[in-house]
């Protein structure tokens, strides 16, 4: 399989929800389990099913993140010379051409993404333009809404 690029927080993010799910969350399902067994016949009891389904699904999260986490390739920014060159896991500083508004932006890996925390993937169409470029230079951005132009005004390595 392929390396999937991960900032260090988005690794670390991972490890700590394992961690959570193997320690808590699959032992508290296993002992729901073994109470609603105690309540006799499992064709008709509704609580059993449900600890079934929980179960399922943390083993099933579990599965994905030890899979995400054993093809990461984790990306330290801050240990990399800054050369004013977007890459990833930087933050990006943009100025809105049409109308001076200006954004912030860290590019993570997919599953790290979260625009509301300014968050983008790597693979998202911003990024993909800004990947590459360089600090004051002008990047057109193809959106659904159509072209926009941004400034770079800042690569920070944070």
């Amino acid at each position: 399989m392929n390396k999937v690029p991960m900032t260090v927080a988005g690794e670390q993010r991972l490890r700590k929800e394992l961690e959570e799910l193997k320690g808590e969350a699959r032992p508290r399902v296993i002992a729901a389990i073994a109470e609603a067994r105690e309540h006799g016949d499992l064709k008709e009891n509704a609580e059993y099913h449900a600890a079934r389904e929980q179960q399922g699904f943390i083993e099933g999260r579990i599965q994905e993140i030890e899979g995400k986490l054993s093809n990461a390739q984790v990306i330290d920014v801050t240990k990399l010379p800054q050369t004013g060159k977007v890459i990833f896991g930087v933050t990006v500083g943009l100025i809105n051409l049409d109308n001076d508004e200006e954004v912030t932006y860290r590019i993570v890996g997919e599953d790290e993404a979260d625009i509301k925390a300014r968050r983008i993937s790597v693979t998202s169409p911003i990024a993909r333009a800004l990947i590459g470029k360089e600090e004051g230079d002008v990047v057109v951005v193809k959106t659904p809404g159509g072209e926009v132009e941004y400034e770079i005004s800042s690569v920070e390595h944070l």
